[in-house]
């Protein structure tokens, strides 16, 4: 025990416990957690004795530094309110963490990529994680456990009596044996504060980490530095100014009603429009057009040669009598 007024290690432990819910069970209590139970509320709900939790923390940090090679322990965790603190657990100890599903045969099947044999196994919760347990039990793997009131003790070897339904007691529970395991290996003074906050154990939902990164990372409102003159951005435009402004557009005549469209002017040309479309020379020789009879009665006027073989003009031939009485 400390002086009067400084609350020692373990006390200040305990207190940070019951502010956690660590000492929370549920109204169902196992025959073999009932040596852990302080008493039962009116409610139903079992509380658990603190002060054997902790004493099992202990016991647990001193199996975990046994261990020379932190790689040899697998820290596992199904439940999502523990799969961050069993990431910052390992991150702070050097142990290997599994946090999700267990994959089965893990510790058994040596065919699997994924197969270790660990010398030290801890989980969260003994229902969840049942297939860690029975694989490690098949290795002679020692296991350790955060149990419940209501959890099978069944191939556990250290249980540690505490809530494991809680993302504050879950956090709670790993920072305080990471900072026992690392006081217990030397990194940290004994009796000295850890400079590591409990929060960062704690679960945190997707949404909530994202609004923080926001609020932390909030863009800084733009302010401009000078001003401009009125005379050179007037505050208002009329819409009669932008339509006065508008650039006439060339060679388009605007439409006037009752107008006669026939006798409309023809925009002038411009650009490449301006060239006029070439003269079709008339034909000469024997291309030339013969002009079209006037009318259907019109009998064709045949041409016969002059005399002469060599004569290369026609002439018309005399045309044909007309009354036939004749």
């Amino acid at each position: 025990m400390g002086t009067k007024g400084v609350l020692s290690q373990r006390e200040a432990d305990i207190q940070m416990m019951l502010a956690a819910d660590v000492h929370l069970g549920t109204k169902n209590c196992d025959f073999q957690m009932e040596r852990y139970v302080y008493k039962r509320r009116s409610d139903g709900i079992f509380i658990i004795n603190l002060g054997k939790t902790w004493e099992k923390l202990q016991i647990a940090a001193r199996v975990i530094v046994a261990i020379e090679n932190p790689q040899d322990i697998i820290v596992q965790s199904a439940r999502p309110y523990g799969q961050r603190a069993v990431l910052k657990f390992a991150q702070f100890t050097g142990a290997h963490a599994i946090a999700g599903r267990h994959t089965p045969g893990t510790f058994t099947n040596q065919l699997q990529t994924s197969f270790s044999e660990p010398r030290l196994l801890i989980l969260t919760d003994p229902r969840t994680d049942h297939q860690p347990i029975r694989e490690a039990a098949l290795g002679n793997i020692p296991t350790i456990a955060f149990c419940d009131t209501d959890s099978p003790m069944k191939h556990v070897d250290i249980g540690i009596p505490a809530n494991n339904k809680g993302k504050h007691s879950i956090g709670c529970l790993f920072w305080m044996l990471a900072r026992m395991v690392l006081q217990m290996r030397g990194t940290i003074v004994p009796g000295r504060k850890w400079d590591v906050m409990v929060d960062l154990f704690f679960y945190r939902e997707a949404d909530e980490a994202k609004e923080r990164e926001e609020e932390e990372v909030a863009p800084a409102e733009y302010v401009p530095t000078f001003t401009l003159g009125a005379e050179q951005w007037p505050t208002e435009v009329a819409d009669a100014q932008w339509e006065s402004e508008a650039p006439a557009v060339p060679g388009i005549v605007p439409p006037v009603a009752g107008a006669d469209w026939i006798a409309a002017p023809v925009p002038e040309a411009v650009g490449w429009d301006i060239a006029a479309a070439p003269a079709i020379p008339a034909a000469a020789g024997w291309d030339a057009a013969i002009p079209a009879a006037a009318g259907w009665d019109a009998a064709p006027v045949p041409q016969q040669p002059l005399a002469g073989m060599g004569a290369t003009t026609w002439e018309p031939a005399p045309a044909a009598p007309t009354n036939w009485s004749q």
